[in-house]
C-alpha cells in the first residue's frame, strides 16, 4: 500500500433479470423493492436486465426506442428514493429519454446551479428541463443515475448516493455496447458495459445476455460470445477525460463485474436433472453446470470467482405468475421442455472484492426468477483528499452501438484464455495503443 493512500469500503448491489420483453407496469415496483432490498441500502446499485423489449425483428432491426429502457430508470430511481422517504415529483413532465447516458464531471468555473442538463438521445435538439431530472440534481434523490445504456434487449443502469459524489472523486464515467447476435453482429445477444473510477480505483460493469440453447456445442457458441465481447469493449479517451488515464478495456479494471442472462446450462438428462432440484441438491448440481466448468483452467471466465450457489435453478418457468417448471413428464400442450439450469449469474474478478450474500427472488412476473449479489469492496483512496464535489450536472452522451464489427473466432483457431487476454490488456495499456474507430 502506498503510504499517501488509504482503504475506504463501498458496499454494492449488483443485479440480474431477464424479464422476457414485458413492460415495467402494474404490481411490478412491490417486486422491485422485494429484489433491490432498500432497506438494506448499498452505495451503489448495478442493475442488468436482459429482454426488456421483445425479440422480434422490427426490435433487433430497427431504431432503438429509448421508451421502456426510461420506463425502468424511472420506476428503479422510484424504488430506491422513496424508500428513503424522499418525495417523488409526479407527474413527470417531458420525461427525457434514457438509454444511453452518462455521469460527467463538470468543472467548477462551467458549473451551473438549479438546474440539469441534456441531451436527448434521439432528438439530440439541445437542453431540456424536466421535473424528473431535477429531482435527481436537487436534493430530493439520495441516488443518483450515474450510467445506462441499452443495447436492443439488453440493459445496464447504474445509481450511486449522492453524498458520495461529495466525499469521492468520480470520474470516466463511460458505456460500451458489444452486438454479437444473429450473424454475429446483431443486437438480440451481447453486451452492455460501465466503466468508472472510484478515487485510485477502476470499476467496470458487464451486463451480458448469452446465445441460448441446451444442444451439444451450444456452450461454444456462448464461449465465443464471451470472447467477442471481451475483444471488443472498449472505453476509448476523449478531450473531456481527467488527467488520469482509465482502462481501455475490461481486463485493465481493478474490480470487474460481469452478469446477465448467460444461458450456461446442466449437462444432465431432464429427468436427473428434476430429481435433485426436489432434494434441494445444489453441490450435486453444480456438479454439471457448464459455466463451473468454464471457471476452470482454459476455460474463458478462468480465475473468475462467484459465489456459492445455495438456491433453485432460475429458469425457466412455466409461465408468469407460476412456481412450476416448463416442461417435464407429462408435458404440458404448448409447453417448451427445457431442463431447469442456473442461466442467470453474477461472476467478479480482481482484488479488494467480498461478497457478502448471493439469493435470487421470488418474483413471478417473468419465466426466469432475478439474481442478486452483495459486495463489500476496498478503494484507494488518497490520504490527502477532502470533499471536492458538489452537486454536478449530468450531461447525457448518446453513444452508438458498433457499426462493424471484429474478426470472429474460428473453432480450430481454439477459445482464447483469459490469461491471454490479460497479455493482449497488458500489451496494449504499456504501448498506449489507440482504439480502433470502427469500434
Amino acid at each position: 500500500m502506498d503510504p499517501c493512500t488509504s482503504t475506504n469500503e463501498l458496499r454494492i448491489f449488483v443485479g440480474t433479470w431477464n424479464v422476457a420483453g414485458r413492460s415495467p407496469v402494474g404490481s411490478l415496483a412491490v417486486d422491485l423493492e422485494e429484489w433491490l432490498k432498500p432497506q438494506d441500502a448499498a452505495d451503489i446499485y448495478v442493475l442488468g436486465f436482459q429482454e426488456i423489449v421483445p425479440l422480434k425483428t422490427r426490435t433487433v432491426i430497427g431504431a432503438e426506442d429509448p421508451t421502456e429502457a426510461t420506463n425502468w430508470n424511472l420506476l428503479i430511481g422510484k424504488t430506491l428514493n422513496e424508500n428513503f422517504g424522499c418525495p417523488w415529483l409526479t407527474p413527470m413532465l417531458n420525461p427525457v429519454s434514457s438509454d444511453n447516458y452518462q455521469y460527467v464531471k463538470v468543472p467548477d468555473c462551467e458549473r451551473r446551479a438549479s438546474f440539469s442538463g441534456v441531451i436527448d438521445s434521439t432528438l439530440m435538439r439541445g437542453r431540456w428541463i424536466t421535473q424528473y431530472h431535477q429531482q435527481l440534481v436537487l436534493g430530493g434523490s439520495k441516488y443518483k443515475l450515474m450510467a445506462s445504456k441499452k443495447m436492443v434487449g439488453v440493459f445496464i443502469s447504474v445509481w450511486m448516493k449522492k453524498e458520495l459524489l461529495k466525499k469521492y472523486c468520480v470520474s470516466n464515467v463511460k458505456v460500451s455496447s458489444v452486438a454479437c447476435g444473429i450473424m454475429g453482429y446483431l443486437g438480440n445477444k451481447g453486451s452492455v458495459s460501465v466503466s468508472m473510477s472510484i478515487e485510485g480505483t477502476s470499476f467496470c460493469f458487464i451486463a451480458a445476455h448469452l446465445a441460448s440453447g441446451e444442444k451439444n456445442g451450444d456452450e461454444g457458441r456462448r464461449n465465443r460470445q464471451v470472447s467477442e465481447i471481451f475483444k471488443r469493449t472498449s472505453f476509448p479517451r476523449s478531450a473531456k477525460d481527467d488527467d488520469n488515464r482509465h482502462p481501455l478495456t475490461i481486463l485493465g479494471h481493478d474490480q470487474i463485474f460481469w452478469f446477465g442472462d448467460l444461458n450456461y446450462r446442466l449437462d444432465l438428462e431432464d429427468n436427473l436433472a428434476r430429481d435433485l432440484i426436489k432434494k434441494q441438491d445444489w453441490k450435486a448440481l453444480q456438479g454439471f453446470d457448464q459455466l463451473r466448468k468454464e471457471q476452470e483452467d482454459g476455460g474463458v471466465f478462468e480465475g473468475w470467482r462467484e459465489g456459492n450457489i445455495k438456491f433453485a435453478p432460475t429458469y425457466k418457468y412455466s409461465s408468469s405468475n407460476c412456481n412450476r417448471y416448463s416442461g417435464g413428464l407429462p408435458n404440458r400442450s404448448g409447453e417448451k421442455q427445457r431442463t431447469p439450469a442456473w442461466c442467470d449469474r453474477i461472476l467478479w474478478y480482481g482484488k479488494g472484492v467480498k461478497l457478502l450474500s448471493y439469493f435470487r427472488s421470488e418474483s413471478k412476473f417473468s419465466d426466469h426468477r432475478p439474481v442478486s449479489a452483495q459486495f463489500s469492496t476496498q478503494i484507494e483512496v488518497m490520504k490527502s483528499t477532502n470533499s471536492r464535489f458538489l452537486d454536478k450536472e449530468t450531461n447525457f452522451h448518446n453513444i452508438m452501438p458498433p457499426e462493424q464489427i471484429g474478426p470472429s473466432i474460428n473453432k480450430e483457431e481454439g477459445k482464447p484464455t483469459l490469461l491471454s487476454l490479460i497479455v493482449k490488456d497488458t500489451e496494449s495499456s504499456s504501448t498506449h495503443m489507440q482504439v480502433d474507430t470502427n469500434y
